[in-house]
């Protein structure tokens, strides 16, 4: 229980405006969740003006509102509601908001044993498999990004890959409630640019990468590796805690990072870094693999397929040992990893065709994908992929190229369209497939895998790339049931 009044105070916010009192009892951003007592936050959003869900908060109980503009605290007011005003302009509200959550949940994050990840690719298995590290080391754990949320107990789906400020910092405070100790989680930088994790206590962050991604809202590479960069920089400068980071030192923005970062920094790599990685065995499933660091050498083997999994390895024993964790702890912890799903995951058949389904939708990760898979030496690689709509229409070409160039038979399809119309945007993918490849294009995405697998022999491989875990496809608004690996089991059924 806390006063509205007092709420601000204890944060140190000044608001624009505060009208009346309340006591509340929870905090909520979605009026849907809505219960009496509750202070509803009215978030701004671009696509309108979400002082309109006052009437369903307060039908639903909400006692008070903070409100981004005057109007928008009128309204509240005059529904009866507490009603504080912070205007949104640059980034005060986010800010504000960050300390109000951090103040009202009791600073959740400062009870946990914290860790983010962010980089381009390798986001989600990193932290996938550091928080069964954690769990092997004896630490009850919760995992929060594109998966969902996961603890021992099970999973949950999000709408984001890491939620607004209230739903995160509700999240945490539920981990805390229920015994979890360690908190993993994917940090995007849609998230750190509009300041969603600030106000977060980190005791580590790890970076696995950064390529081009993303540019639709970024604008520039530059802006995208400045909202990464956040996460080491203005988020640990203002928490209380000690904080170290792990940077993989084989990126070329992750060499510039080591050398500006003001904290403890774990560097690892294959080439380069104080934590080293040589593969020695890597199949579709497992890679084993020695672990150098300092004067210690220790043998590893992992439940992960696929060359690019050693780097993530790699990712997660750096970030147990900026965790003060021993290199035969990480090593004990990472035998203990599972498969992450729709990362390089196999579909299983008796048909000797191999098939991977795997998330892969940028230009550098597809390359690092169907480059672990010609690593295995298959007789012809196969691959099926797509963009998606309403998102940096300049790496469609990249990515059919790195495609086109890997593979032995590219099948061109639909990923998410979204809003645009699918046709053009294999018209965007088509144009940049390298002269001379082999390159079929179906629209229909389930009909594309039907044909691909059914182009296949034994001894191929054949790769479902840029939906992974998905179980639905986006056309226009809406989601349509459509998992990649469903599909491939009903096409090698239908061909055995």
């Amino acid at each position: 229980m806390m006063r509205f009044a007092d709420l601000f105070s204890t944060a140190g916010v000044h608001p624009d405006r505060l009208l009346g009192d309340a006591s509340l009892e929870g905090m909520v951003a979605d009026s849907r969740k809505a219960s009496p007592g509750c202070l509803f936050v009215c978030m701004p959003s671009p696509s309108g003006d979400t002082h309109r869900f006052l009437d369903d908060a307060r039908e639903r109980g909400a006692v008070a509102a903070l409100t981004h503009t005057d109007a928008g605290c009128e309204r509240a007011w005059d529904l009866g509601m507490a009603a504080a005003l912070v205007r949104h302009e640059g980034k005060t509200f986010a800010e504000a908001l960050a300390r109000l959550c951090k103040a009202f949940f009791g600073d959740p994050s400062g009870r946990l044993r914290l860790v983010g990840v962010t980089g381009t690719n390798g986001k989600t298995t990193t932290a996938w498999v550091m928080r069964d590290a954690l769990e092997a080391l004896g630490v009850p754990s919760a995992y929060l990004g594109t998966l969902g949320y996961k603890t021992g107990e099970g999973k949950l789906t999000l709408e984001n890959t890491t939620p607004f400020a209230v739903e995160l910092n509700q999240c945490l405070a539920d981990a805390v409630a229920s015994g979890i100790q360690g908190f993993v989680m994917e940090v995007s930088s849609h998230a750190l640019e509009e300041r969603r994790a600030d106000g977060l206590e980190f005791d580590a962050a790890i970076f696995t990468n950064l390529t081009q991604d993303h540019l639709d809202y970024h604008g520039t590479m530059e802006a995208y590796e400045a909202a990464k960069w956040r996460l080491f920089s203005d988020l640990p400068a203002t928490a209380g805690k000690p904080f170290r980071a792990a940077i993989d030192a084989d990126d070329p923005v992750g060499a510039r990072w080591l050398e500006r970062i003001d904290h403890p920094a774990v560097s690892y790599g294959v080439q380069s870094g104080s934590l080293r990685g040589k593969p020695l065995r890597v199949t579709v499933e497992s890679i084993q693999m020695e672990l150098s660091f300092g004067e210690r050498v220790v043998p590893v083997q992992v439940g992960l397929g696929g060359l690019f999994n050693v780097q993530n390895t790699l990712a997660v024993a750096a970030g147990l040992l900026a965790l003060g964790y021993s290199l035969d702890d990480a090593a004990t912890a990472l035998r203990a990893a599972k498969p992450v799903p729709g990362r390089f995951e196999p579909v299983r058949n008796d048909l000797g065709i191999g098939v991977i389904v795997d998330y892969a939708h940028t230009p550098d990760a597809l390359e690092k994908l169907l480059d672990a898979v010609r690593a295995l030496e298959p007789r012809r690689v196969i691959t099926v992929f797509g963009c998606g709509g309403d998102r940096d229409r300049t790496k469609r070409p990249k990515m059919a190229r790195v495609v086109s160039e890997r593979s032995d038979l590219s099948v061109v399809t639909s990923d998410n369209p979204r809003t645009e119309d699918p046709h053009r945007i294999l018209g965007d993918v088509v144009a940049g497939l390298a002269q001379g490849s082999e390159a079929v294009t179906i629209v229909d995405r389930k009909e594309a895998i039907f044909e691909a697998l059914r182009r296949a022999q034994p001894g191929d491989v054949v790769v479902i790339a840029g939906k992974g875990h998905e179980d639905y496809q986006i056309i226009g608004r809406t989601k349509f049931p459509m998992d990649d690996r469903k599909i491939a089991r009903e096409a090698l059924e239908a061909l055995a």
